[in-house]
């Protein structure tokens, strides 16, 4: 029997401390910091540092040079986001679906992170040969369909400042060797509504992503479509780009976004 399934682990004082005063923040429109320690029953000085950090951290603001003290957006922010990602991936999931039953292809939805991709939901190809991934998996930005659609809905500034200190590893004889090939590239993304990968990432592997708007217009997340190069032909391409664009503008307008 393994014994590590009765271990508890012991909370962390300073974790639950922070939770407590976020709890009682929640139950006050502001509130001093005498009061909030006598409701936790902490010291003075101990709910002071706390809120202090919490200051910094964007999560409380004072009332001018009062000591009391209010939750700000953030936590709201960080939620909103949280229920955000969970519509999104019950919506795509039903539309990756269908592709997927008409393609027996590989299905991607992926999210930006830094300076790389990240997935987050997909559906298998139902080929023997296929790309091997997996849900929490990482790519870079610069080599990748989805990565491509996402960098599309940002400024040059942003692109540059989210790649300034990435490494453009050549992956393959087709990868950008610096940001400068991307940009040129990232236009013709934005232009044609869909970014590709051909063979950028893995020798003979492609992939074409288009973008998942949320309710304020912005690119939240990219559906990928991914095959060997052996599969491929121009008829298919075409084929998978709108099935691609219909299937995730369907997912968009569930989110809210209403094409403007």
């Amino acid at each position: 029997m393994d014994n590590t399934q009765n271990t508890q682990i012991e909370p962390v004082s300073s974790v639950l401390k922070v939770f407590n005063i976020l709890s009682e923040l929640s139950e006050h429109k502001s509130i001093g910091v005498s009061d909030l320690s006598q409701k936790l029953m902490t010291s003075k000085s101990t709910v002071y540092r706390f809120l202090q950090t919490m200051k910094l951290l964007g999560f409380v603001s004072q009332e001018g040079e009062s000591d009391k003290y209010k939750l700000t957006l953030k936590l709201y922010e960080l939620s909103s986001k949280a229920l955000e990602y969970v519509d999104l991936i019950g919506s795509a999931d039903f539309q990756m679906r269908a592709i997927g039953e008409a393609t027996k292809e590989a299905l991607h939805l992926g999210t930006i992170d830094s300076d790389q991709i990240v997935y987050i939901h997909k559906v298998d190809s139902q080929y023997n040969l296929r790309m091997q991934s997996v849900i929490g998996g990482r790519n870079p930005l610069y080599s990748t369909a989805i990565g491509k659609v996402l960098l599309a809905d940002r400024s040059e500034e942003e692109v540059r400042f989210i790649l300034s200190n990435t490494e453009f590893v050549q992956h393959t004889e087709n990868t950008h060797k610096n940001v400068d090939e991307l940009l040129a590239e990232l236009a013709v993304v934005r232009e044609q509504g869909y970014g590709e990968d051909v063979e950028e990432q893995e020798p003979g592997l492609r992939c074409i992503a288009t973008p998942i708007f949320d309710r304020f217009g912005r690119v939240i997340a990219g559906m990928s479509l991914s095959y060997p190069t052996l599969r491929h032909t121009e008829e298919k391409k075409q084929s998978y780009i709108e099935m691609l664009k219909r299937k995730s503008n369907a997912v968009s307008i569930e989110l809210g976004y209403n094409g403007e």
